[in-house]
């Protein structure tokens, strides 16, 4: 069987299309979702991040307010500026962009904003909700897309060996609690983890979010499983690649995302379909 290369361009694609409809809907009732998106200094891929996120916003009809602070701007000048969102009907989501500059405590700045407007899912309490399986809140957008993925390439999650490679509170963790939502049995793998390749290699679907570029090599991998990557690494030769050797991967595997075009597009696609959730919640 031919190996299927999950789409991650037409997926958003379709669900941006489907959230673009909602709208429409939402405005004939008199409701408007509106994103407030917050860039400090000038961290030029946070600039491009947030230039993409404005062009989804116009093309689904979400009202876009830009906030564009200079590097020197205090965590007091943030912190006001995010209350003042937190009290401001028209804007339903807030999102900071990260990296922030030294300076500021991200951490204090992620537990200013309102929990029912973090569109991003970073404050503890939406965090907390996952935890506790209650996804009727937000979702955290790159762990949101990759189930989104995997459903909409007909692929089941229930019953199977879920492996995660990767520990971390963005994507980790939060995809670690959603496949177990989904009824996966999910085991999650790090650096320190002893046998690596063996229990990825009993892995109907692992998820590589480790951030080091090819690490999982064809010998790590099952033959035909479903191989989800979220790493973006820059080689020498200044090509893009995942976590996955892709080349080497995919004839082994049933389904596999490529890099760039795979998990990527997703995330903003999950952030905006947050931002319509919460002008209706």
């Amino acid at each position: 069987m031919e190996t299927l290369i999950i789409d991650g361009k037409k997926i958003s694609q379709d669900i941006k299309d489907e959230l673009k409809a909602e709208v429409e809907d939402l405005k004939k009732k008199g409701i408007e979702p509106g994103l407030a998106v917050i860039l400090v200094g000038n961290n030029p891929a946070s600039k491009v991040y947030v230039s993409n996120k404005k062009k989804a916003c116009e093309y689904i009809g979400i009202r876009s307010f830009s906030y564009e602070l200079p590097e020197e701007t205090s965590e007091e000048e943030l912190l006001k500026l995010i209350k003042d969102l937190n009290q401001t009907k028209e804007v339903h989501g807030i999102l900071v962009q990260l990296p922030l500059p030294k300076h500021i405590d991200e951490n204090k700045i992620l537990l200013s904003i309102d929990p029912s407007k973090d569109v991003d899912c970073f404050h503890p309490y939406n965090v907390g909700m996952i935890s506790i399986g209650e996804l009727n809140g937000f979702l955290p957008c790159t762990p949101a897309g990759i189930i989104e993925l995997i459903k909409r390439s007909q692929i089941e999650i229930e019953g199977k060996k879920c492996v995660v490679v990767g520990r971390s509170n963005i994507v980790g963790k939060p995809v670690a609690n959603l496949l177990l939502r989904n009824n996966g049995t999910v085991t999650i793998c790090h650096s320190r983890t002893k046998n690596l390749k063996e229990i990825c290699k009993e892995a109907d679907i692992l998820v590589a979010a480790i951030g080091k570029a090819n690490f999982i090599t064809a010998d790590m991998v099952k033959d035909g499983a479903v191989l989800i990557d979220v790493g973006i690494n820059r080689l020498e030769n200044g090509k893009l690649c995942g976590d996955i050797d892709f080349e080497n991967c995919k004839d082994k595997a049933m389904a596999i995302t490529p890099v760039p075009g795979g998990v990527g597009p997703m995330t903003i696609a999950m952030l905006m379909k947050n931002c319509v959730k919460a002008a209706i919640m």
